[in-house]
Protein backbone atom coordinates (compact mmCIF):
# COMPACT_ATOMS: atom_id res chain seq x y z
CA UNK A 1 0.00 0.00 0.00
CA UNK A 2 1.48 3.54 -0.63
CA UNK A 3 2.12 5.49 2.29
CA UNK A 4 -0.32 8.33 3.34
CA UNK A 5 0.87 11.98 2.62
CA UNK A 6 1.64 13.92 5.64
CA UNK A 7 -0.98 16.96 4.14
CA UNK A 8 -3.46 14.50 4.42
CA UNK A 9 -2.70 13.05 7.78
CA UNK A 10 -3.32 16.62 9.02
CA UNK A 11 -6.06 17.92 7.16
CA UNK A 12 -9.23 18.56 8.21
CA UNK A 13 -11.33 16.72 5.82
CA UNK A 14 -14.68 15.83 6.31
CA UNK A 15 -15.24 13.79 9.33
CA UNK A 16 -17.99 11.29 9.13
CA UNK A 17 -20.53 11.49 12.31
CA UNK A 18 -21.95 8.78 14.27
CA UNK A 19 -25.20 8.85 13.12
CA UNK A 20 -23.72 8.21 9.25
CA UNK A 21 -21.38 5.53 10.37
CA UNK A 22 -24.27 3.73 11.98
CA UNK A 23 -26.37 4.19 8.65
CA UNK A 24 -23.54 2.78 6.28
CA UNK A 25 -23.01 -0.26 8.80
CA UNK A 26 -26.96 -0.81 8.46
CA UNK A 27 -26.26 -1.04 5.11
CA UNK A 28 -23.73 -3.09 5.00
CA UNK A 29 -25.56 -5.38 7.24
CA UNK A 30 -28.55 -5.71 4.72
CA UNK A 31 -26.29 -6.49 1.34
CA UNK A 32 -25.12 -9.33 3.51
CA UNK A 33 -28.49 -10.25 4.89
CA UNK A 34 -29.49 -10.15 1.20
CA UNK A 35 -26.27 -12.22 0.04
CA UNK A 36 -27.12 -15.33 2.27
CA UNK A 37 -30.60 -15.38 2.44
CA UNK A 38 -30.90 -18.26 0.75
CA UNK A 39 -27.96 -20.07 2.42
CA UNK A 40 -28.50 -21.97 6.01
CA UNK A 41 -26.35 -20.63 9.02
CA UNK A 42 -24.85 -17.75 7.30
CA UNK A 43 -25.82 -14.73 7.79
CA UNK A 44 -22.97 -12.37 8.07
CA UNK A 45 -19.53 -12.43 6.19
CA UNK A 46 -17.73 -13.71 9.04
CA UNK A 47 -19.55 -16.88 9.01
CA UNK A 48 -19.17 -17.15 5.44
CA UNK A 49 -17.50 -21.01 4.75
CA UNK A 50 -14.82 -21.49 1.88
CA UNK A 51 -16.83 -22.74 -0.44
CA UNK A 52 -19.04 -18.83 -0.02
CA UNK A 53 -15.75 -17.07 -0.40
CA UNK A 54 -14.70 -18.11 -3.47
CA UNK A 55 -17.98 -16.87 -4.41
CA UNK A 56 -18.53 -13.69 -2.54
CA UNK A 57 -14.72 -12.46 -2.29
CA UNK A 58 -13.62 -13.07 -5.89
CA UNK A 59 -10.67 -10.61 -6.87
CA UNK A 60 -9.10 -8.75 -9.80
CA UNK A 61 -5.11 -10.43 -11.05
CA UNK A 62 -3.88 -7.17 -8.77
CA UNK A 63 -5.41 -8.16 -5.63
CA UNK A 64 -4.12 -12.03 -6.32
CA UNK A 65 -0.61 -10.52 -6.47
CA UNK A 66 -1.15 -8.43 -3.04
CA UNK A 67 -2.57 -11.61 -1.22
CA UNK A 68 -0.28 -13.97 -2.48
CA UNK A 69 2.76 -11.65 -1.54
CA UNK A 70 1.19 -10.31 1.68
CA UNK A 71 1.09 -14.31 2.62
CA UNK A 72 4.53 -15.10 2.11
CA UNK A 73 6.08 -12.29 3.34
CA UNK A 74 4.41 -12.57 6.30
CA UNK A 75 3.96 -16.20 7.04
CA UNK A 76 0.30 -16.15 6.98
CA UNK A 77 -2.01 -19.41 7.45
CA UNK A 78 -4.79 -20.72 4.86
CA UNK A 79 -6.91 -19.30 7.86
CA UNK A 80 -5.79 -15.77 8.09
CA UNK A 81 -5.75 -16.28 3.77
CA UNK A 82 -9.91 -16.82 4.41
CA UNK A 83 -10.16 -14.33 7.48
CA UNK A 84 -8.62 -11.31 5.29
CA UNK A 85 -10.73 -11.91 2.13
CA UNK A 86 -13.57 -12.00 4.77
CA UNK A 87 -13.00 -9.10 6.23
CA UNK A 88 -11.89 -7.18 2.63
CA UNK A 89 -15.79 -8.40 1.82
CA UNK A 90 -16.71 -6.22 4.59
CA UNK A 91 -15.03 -3.44 3.85
CA UNK A 92 -16.53 -2.89 0.50
CA UNK A 93 -19.72 -3.46 1.98
CA UNK A 94 -19.26 -0.88 4.31
CA UNK A 95 -18.30 0.87 1.16
CA UNK A 96 -21.13 0.25 -0.88
CA UNK A 97 -19.30 -1.86 -3.28
CA UNK A 98 -20.36 -4.92 -4.63
CA UNK A 99 -17.11 -6.17 -5.61
CA UNK A 100 -14.24 -6.75 -3.54
CA UNK A 101 -11.72 -4.12 -4.98
CA UNK A 102 -7.61 -3.93 -4.72
CA UNK A 103 -7.75 -1.03 -2.01
CA UNK A 104 -10.66 -3.08 0.30
CA UNK A 105 -8.20 -6.28 -0.24
CA UNK A 106 -5.28 -3.75 1.27
CA UNK A 107 -7.01 -2.58 3.77
CA UNK A 108 -7.61 -5.76 5.41
CA UNK A 109 -3.64 -6.62 4.90
CA UNK A 110 -3.10 -3.69 6.93
CA UNK A 111 -5.58 -4.95 9.66
CA UNK A 112 -4.09 -8.04 9.76
CA UNK A 113 -0.55 -6.73 10.22
CA UNK A 114 -1.20 -4.43 12.87
CA UNK A 115 -3.25 -7.01 14.79
CA UNK A 116 -0.22 -9.56 14.13
CA UNK A 117 1.74 -6.87 15.32
CA UNK A 118 0.17 -5.12 18.16
CA UNK A 119 -1.60 -8.26 19.80
CA UNK A 120 -0.04 -11.74 18.91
Amino acid sequence: MPAVKYKELRGNGNVEDSAAIRERVLRARERQARRYSGERRVFSNAQMPPKLIRKHCAISEEGEKMLEDAIGRLGLSARAHDRILKVARTIADLDGSENVETRHLGEAIQYRTLDRTYWA
